[in-house]
């Protein structure tokens, strides 16, 4: 069952910045909390309990009116996903199935952005998406899925994660190598940084068009090898990880 509290917190007359949301709930082991966004950034840190708690502030420039632009919450039997919906978008039921999207063509709003702040528990996996601002989410237990359009990203967990930035930097940390399928940490503009536990052992995937790939782990090479891209194996082998940026180094590290 799903456990939640919800409040908006009415702004400070005449303050075109205190549009504060607050959200706090608990979940069942396993489930995900997921935050999309459009504009701003999306922090991610450690709960100190079992309750997830998402804070949100609108920051408004140039006379954008941050009461067009609301914060919903879509609960289900996955989890919660928390989202920005803009004014006019196509989607007016809820976070899932795209709604992220906002209407370019509405002055009023084009100038809000929001920051979430979001405390996850140990047993909770954490989804993050943003189109324009950085996403970071440090010191996690569960798994982690972050990504971006514009802007960095950064992730480090106990557990395994997936990342991903069109123009931006990805910085990512693992403390386990026993994953399933495929990891994805990809780039286009910007450099690709993931740092496995010293033991691991994985199948190594890793190209760039304009950059290089450095590697702290002994690479035992299958097939031909070259400045820009690499395919081998790390330990004896094992889940595969693939690393790609267009324009930036790729890298991965020992913890």
């Amino acid at each position: 069952m799903i456990v939640v509290t919800l409040a908006l917190l009415a702004a400070a007359q005449g303050a075109p910045q205190g549009q504060d949301f607050r959200w706090s709930g608990s979940l069942p082991a396993g489930r995900t909390i997921e935050v999309r966004g459009i504009n701003g950034s999306i922090s991610a840190t450690p709960a100190s309990g079992n309750t997830i708690e998402v804070t949100a502030r609108k920051v408004a420039r140039r006379g954008g009116r941050p009461e067009l632009v609301e914060i919903r919450v879509d609960e289900s039997g996955d989890g919660v996903v928390i989202c920005t919906v803009y004014p006019n978008q196509r989607d007016s039921e809820g976070c899932r199935g795209g709604s992220s999207r906002r209407n370019r063509d509405n002055d009023d709003v084009d100038d809000v952005s929001v920051h979430f702040q979001v405390r996850v528990p140990a047993n909770i996996e954490f989804e993050a998406q943003m189109v324009n601002g950085d996403v970071s989410a440090t010191g996690l237990v569960a798994d982690a899925e972050v990504s971006t359009v514009n802007g960095d990203v950064e992730v480090s967990t106990r557990g395994v994660a997936e990342a991903s930035s069109v123009n931006g930097n990805v910085e990512a940390t693992l403390g386990r190598s026993d994953w399933t399928g495929p990891l994805e940490f990809s780039s286009v503009n910007g450099g690709v940084t993931v740092t496995l536990p010293a033991d691991a052992s994985a199948d190594v995937r890793a190209s760039t068009v304009n950059g290089g790939i450095e590697t702290d782990f002994p690479l035992t090479v299958t097939g031909r090898f070259g400045p820009r891209n690499m395919r081998g194996t790390i330990g004896s082998g094992g889940p595969v990880i693939e690393m790609s940026s267009v324009n930036g180094t790729v890298s991965l590290r020992k913890k």
